[in-house]
């Protein structure tokens, strides 16, 4: 006759007697259920443990819908928030402290480095010490360094002061005569000019924007004053457009080589009165029948 065997002692698990079962899990927190679940949610809103079919928000009717949500934007918010910087232009920008270099630095299209050990500033070329032949030069005080600063834009303030004053002087003479009022004669006025302008033959017709083109007498090669009529891709930049008109004109253009900013070839946009920037989309500061001329630098 065979006799069982008894457990040992100290058994690797635990049995639960009926009345433990209760202790496992939890019941659902939903009024209306209160199932017990083996394996509970929390709710991030309001804390409460629900089964499968009420751990929703909708499902439970939680009273703190959506707070888990704007915890989470809040968090994000300020976890990717950065400070905000002024936009760079060429009042805030500087030159590059080399003196074989006239590139400006501090720019949206060109970075400037501090070299902490001579206490100037750089473009990404000259950055390093022994481009700039750091450990010959003699550091600067932040006091001398902020002279120089200010000097530097405010010299370039007072330059387009000067381009400002020459375009209000200029504006009646340069732009084309006034334009019709009615929307019919302004309708015909453009149809005219898209029949005698020229350009990029694979820019599609929704696409081009139509402008009057002109250079002054100081730009020109010959010395004589240019103007054309041309159509442009809406999605160039300034600068890109300022190439195509420059070649058309018979416009030196050396913006890629210039030794100054009295050499830098710039767009005078004739409606508004302003000197546009090279990264402007030309879509967003003119609209077909504007009219703009080529202007050198600072010297006008």
């Amino acid at each position: 006759m065979s006799t069982s065997t008894p457990p040992p002692e100290d058994p690797s698990f635990q049995m639960y007697e009926i009345g433990d079962v209760e202790a496992i899990g939890a019941h659902c927190g939903y009024e209306y259920c209160h199932q017990l679940d083996f394996l509970p949610f929390k709710c991030q809103s309001c804390g409460g443990k629900f089964c499968l079919d009420h751990r929703t928000e909708d499902g439970h009717r939680c009273p703190k819908k959506g707070a888990w949500a704007q915890r989470r934007r809040e968090n994000n918010t300020s976890a990717t928030t950065l400070p905000t910087t002024e936009k760079p232009s060429l009042l805030t920008s500087q030159q590059c402290s080399s003196p074989v270099c006239n590139t400006f630095v501090n720019t949206s299209q060109n970075l400037g480095v501090h070299c902490s050990t001579c206490n100037r500033t750089y473009c990404l070329k000259h950055r390093f010490p022994e481009d700039h032949d750091c450990k010959n030069l003699t550091p600067l005080s932040a006091r001398t360094s902020e002279i120089a600063y200010r000097e530097q834009k405010e010299k370039l303030r007072l330059g387009f002061g000067r381009l400002r004053s020459w375009g209000k002087a200029k504006q009646e003479e340069i732009k084309p005569k006034p334009k019709p009022t009615s929307k019919a004669a302004q309708l015909a006025a453009l149809n005219k000019l898209k029949q005698t302008a020229t350009g990029d033959a694979k820019v599609p017709q929704e696409k081009r924007l139509y402008l009057h083109c002109s250079a002054t007498d100081k730009v020109t090669k010959d010395g004589e004053p240019k103007e054309a009529a041309m159509f442009f891709n809406t999605e160039w930049k300034v600068g890109r457009m300022l190439d195509v008109v420059a070649a058309k004109l018979g416009v030196e253009n050396l913006n890629n080589s210039a030794q100054g900013t009295d050499k830098i070839l710039r767009v005078y946009h004739v409606e508004s009165g302003e000197v546009l920037e090279f990264s402007e989309k030309i879509s967003q500061r003119m609209l077909s029948g504007n009219s703009i001329v080529l202007v050198r630098g600072l010297e006008v």
